[in-house]
């Protein structure tokens, strides 16, 4: 309704005048509401917070990490050449020297075995510290304080046990590199150390693969410095856990101190790959775009909660049906 309005009507026609109270929809195709770009101000504090985040597709996720470990060499074989008890056979002194200490083939025979279950089955860790070492030098006014040198702390991790203690195990032979507890001897340093990956995991946008490596650190010169004991209680029935403590040399960054010029934040250079892709359902599924790709995980899932493939064949899956757990 106008504010003010009057009208004559002249032949056939009624002309009237008005102040009308809105005009902002006189030109709705020049509004520059509809030029506004969805989202936040960019040059608001909140905006530019929103864009950095944004930019770097997300935060680092606590939960997100993979680490390897990987026995060291240990006594080679050769070193057992002569040592035979069974025959009546006097041990060569190098045999001697060697008992207790674990060998080429033990150690490639657990890091086959278990190395993968010690992986999975690693429950807490931490990534190292680095600290400089500064020195404090006075010539005229407040001191400079010059680095000259540079340290780490161990670091330690936590791991779930089976009712084997496996995983105990693996690292009670990986102490045995070190320190012969049968002749109280010990072994030299390249036999008992071997370098650790801790890798944390995020998403390239461009990859459309959930377990990508976006940072790693790699620790050099490692062994287990310190298994912890395994508590046990008659009021808690709880997962047994333990720790081991790391002593390493120093640790050095895989994108800024052996890729060369590997840009930090790109999914290059020599990245291992954490999971493999899986099944037929799956590959296919990661081959659609990702709305289809969304889609058809849904439906996919709504399936095995509707009818489970174990429930239709009495527990048997064939490979030809076999469907991998989907990744939401």
């Amino acid at each position: 309704m106008a504010i003010l309005r009057g009208g004559k009507r002249i032949g056939g026609f009624d002309v009237r005048i008005g102040l009308p109270r809105d005009r902002s929809l006189d030109n709705v195709n020049q509004d520059p509401r509809l030029r506004q770009k969805q989202g936040g101000n960019p040059e608001t504090t909140i905006g530019r917070f929103q864009s950095y985040v944004n930019e770097a597709e997300g935060f680092a996720r606590k939960a997100r990490y993979y680490t390897e470990f990987q026995l060291p060499t240990g006594i080679p074989s050769s070193e057992f050449i002569g040592l035979e008890f069974a025959n009546g056979q006097q041990a060569t002194t190098v045999g001697k020297e060697a008992l207790g200490f674990s060998t080429q083939e033990t150690n490639n025979f657990t890091q086959i075995s278990n190395g993968r279950r010690v992986r999975a089955f690693c429950s807490a860790i931490n990534m190292p510290d680095r600290t400089i070492v500064t020195k404090d030098v006075k010539h005229n006014g407040p001191a400079r304080k010059i680095a000259y040198d540079f340290n780490s702390q161990d670091i330690t991790a936590t791991f779930y046990a089976d009712k084997f203690l496996r995983e105990r195990t693996y690292f009670e032979l990986w102490q045995k590199a070190a320190v012969s507890t049968t002749t109280f001897n010990y072994n030299y340093y390249k036999d008992y150390v071997t370098n650790l990956n801790i890798f944390q995991l995020g998403q390239y946008a461009l990859r459309q693969e959930r377990d990508d490596v976006t940072y790693g650190v790699q620790l050099i010169d490692c062994f287990p410095k310190t298994i912890s004991a395994v508590d046990y209680s008659a009021e808690e029935n709880v997962v047994q856990t333990f720790t081991v403590t790391f002593s390493f040399r120093y640790w050095v960054n895989y994108f800024i101190d052996q890729q060369g010029r590997l840009e930090l934040g790109t999914p290059t250079g020599g990245i291992p790959v954490v999971k493999e892709g899986g099944g037929l359902f799956g590959g296919l599924l990661n081959k659609l775009p990702p709305d289809l790709r969304r889609a058809g995980r849904d439906v996919l899932n709504d399936l095995r909660r509707r009818a489970p493939i174990g429930r239709i064949t009495g527990g048997r899956v064939f490979p030809p049906f076999k469907i991998p757990p989907l990744n939401i």
